[in-house]
């Protein structure tokens, strides 16, 4: 959590000093000369959510409390590991900032999501992608130009059809990517929602999806739900923070009862990261408008985003 300052001397940089980024990576805004391995770009963006905003306030209070996580990275206890220290120790995880949302316009905001993740991959980095509603999967996919696998943390399908040219909304952004050529598989896990339509879970299936409940995932284990993807192949992981039991995440609009726990996350995230090369993840639909206490929902947004960006750098060492 320590550094040393320009001058020598050495500051405790406690959580609430400093400029936030995230867990006080270096601030790269400027794309073009983006020199880093993991890059972590911002989204507030919340105009695709149809019950209630403020979403989009969402980067700023992940940036703030990942500070609380310090810039050296995480330790387990448990299995007396650290993860993340290389990475940040040779500052090679950067905060790119936020993509410029133009409100109103949609269409344009996503496009200019979906060009800041293009150069980005195109600088050599892996996209970190923090919403922001869940709106921003598909325009952030649609970047890449490699066939991927995608793995969809969350309560709900999102994949109720366009309706009336509205193809920005964060319902139907898995029905949208499941189309892209370059997508090979889409795997949703975690779903359990009693919103969604019997309609929408046979378009997914019939569109050769597979789709993974909290009841099967706990009686057959991660390791069945995903294997039927080929190990080694490249994958792209969504992970909405619904994901999540409804206790954990009061700073969620969409939250559910019966969801992950906090252990069966984690040890889901470390079986994908170990199984798979993973060329992204994003991480959406926290609302600290609606957050209790200091902030607990954000707060397990960053601890979130930062163990499984540890567990993907383990992955590859």
């Amino acid at each position: 959590m320590t550094e040393q300052s320009a001058g020598g001397a050495t500051r405790a940089n406690r959580a609430f000093t400093g400029i936030a980024t995230f867990m006080r990576a270096p601030h790269q805004s400027d794309l073009a000369g983006l020199d880093a391995d993991v890059a972590v770009l911002g989204v507030p963006f919340d105009e695709g959510s149809p019950f209630a905003p403020g979403s989009r306030f969402a980067p700023r209070t992940i940036r703030e409390h990942s500070m609380r996580l310090g810039s050296s990275g995480l330790y387990d206890i448990e299995n007396d590991r650290h993860y993340l220290r290389e990475l940040l120790g040779r500052r090679r995880l950067a905060d790119a900032g936020d993509v410029d949302i133009l409100p109103s316009r949609a269409d344009l905001s996503m496009a200019n999501l979906t060009r800041d993740v293009a150069m980005i991959r195109e600088r050599g980095a892996r996209p970190i992608v923090v919403g922001g509603d869940h709106t921003i999967t598909f325009p952030v996919v649609r970047a890449f130009d490699e066939p991927i696998h995608v793995i969809q943390l969350d309560a709900h399908l999102d994949y109720f059809p366009v309706m009336q040219d509205m193809t920005y909304t964060n319902g139907q952004a898995f029905r949208l990517l499941h189309g892209l050529g370059h997508v090979k598989s889409l795997t949703q896990i975690g779903i359990r929602s009693w919103r969604d339509l019997e309609s929408n879970a046979a378009d997914a299936r019939a569109a050769g999806g597979r789709i993974v409940t909290i009841p099967e995932l706990r009686a057959k284990g991660i390791a069945a739900a995903i294997s039927h993807l080929p190990a080694g192949e490249a994958c792209y992981v969504s992970i909405d923070v619904d994901a999540y039991d409804m206790p954990l995440v009061p700073g969620c609009v969409s939250a559910e009862p019966g969801g992950f726990h906090f252990e069966e996350l984690r040890d889901t995230l470390k079986a994908i990261a170990e199984r798979f090369p993973v060329r992204g993840f994003d991480f959406v639909e926290v609302n600290p408008q609606l957050d209790v206490g200091t902030g607990v929902t954000s707060y397990l947004g960053a601890l979130t985003i930062a163990m499984f960006l540890g567990f993907i750098e383990a992955a590859r060492s």
